[in-house]
């Protein structure tokens, strides 16, 4: 795969439930052609975004089909396959079919706290085992752990097929600490929408958005008008969709984009338990946005 391809915005789909808490494939296709008809770059299928724990084997196939199917192959694909046990991750890459996609995402090891070491073993045995590029995934509000930027830099240098990284942190130092010393042909993702543009004007190659989902043309324009060194346009989208940004994340992903989302007449604001649906008032706030 060409990393340009992973190159620009991203974004990880949500998947959208029926009142009777089944998988919306007619609403998961209507997603899939607004975020391609809004310009981004690629789409990332069973990330965080789309509640995967809480999805089973055949509703993960369910999502994986209607996303393939609905692309038409217009975008590059990138699926998630990650967790904290590394024999299960393995097994899940061994049993899916890989040809669709162009790159996997693979999420840093959660409860267990692995150390450093343990990280770098940890992607070291996927990166071994797996046929396509990988994307690292950082994301310490979610997984309890922060990969440093000497473990990201580490994997970059000893594994050609580890590909790129979805940094997530939110943090702009360990962001410049890898943009700073990784590989020429290496791809820095932001996964913190609201720190992206800082993060492209550092080195940054793109992102995998969140909010991009509901904002597609907005957020990618952004992120374009950014690696083109249009500061003064990129600014002004990047403020315009800033108190967007923090609607989303307000009550927790996907809590927000769903409401967002549903507001927009693209899918129900439906969450799965342990999660629930946005509040009244988050609702009305994003309706006011809108």
């Amino acid at each position: 795969m060409e990393t340009s391809q992973l190159k620009g915005t991203g974004v990880a789909l949500v998947t959208p439930f029926t009142k009777q808490n089944q998988v919306d494939t007619e609403a998961l296709t209507r997603i899939v052609e607004y975020v391609t008809q809004g310009g981004v770059e690629f789409i990332v299928v069973l990330g965080t975004t789309s509640e995967a724990p809480t999805l089973s084997k055949e509703e993960k196939k369910i999502v994986r089909e209607t996303i393939i199917q609905a692309n038409k192959k217009h975008l590059p694909l990138v699926l998630g396959i990650g967790g904290n046990n590394t024999q299960n991750v393995l097994d899940e890459l061994k049993e899916t079919d890989l040809t669709p996609f162009s790159a996997i995402l693979s999420v840093t090891p959660y409860y267990n706290k692995p150390s450093q070491n343990g990280m770098y073993a940890h992607f070291s045995a996927i990166a071994q085992h797996c046929p396509l590029p990988i994307i690292l995934y950082n994301v310490p509000g979610r997984t309890g752990v922060s990969m440093s930027a000497d473990t990201v830099l580490r994997l970059a240098n000893d594994f050609e097929n580890i590909a790129a990284i979805k940094e997530a942190s939110g943090n702009l130092v360990l962001d410049m600490e890898i943009l700073r010393h990784m590989p020429k042909d290496f791809i820095f993702l932001s996964g913190d929408d609201t720190t992206t543009l800082p993060s492209v004007y550092m080195g940054g190659s793109g992102a995998i958005s969140v909010i991009g989902i509901a904002y597609p043309e907005l957020f990618s324009r952004m992120v374009r008008s950014g690696l083109a060194g249009n500061i003064s346009e990129a600014n002004a989208l990047q403020y315009e969709l800033m108190p967007k940004m923090s609607l989303a994340f307000k009550e927790g992903n996907p809590v927000g984009i769903k409401a967002f989302l549903a507001a927009q007449g693209l899918c129900e604001p439906y969450v799965r338990l342990p999660l629930v649906e946005a509040s009244d008032s988050l609702k009305e706030a994003i309706r006011e946005v809108l």
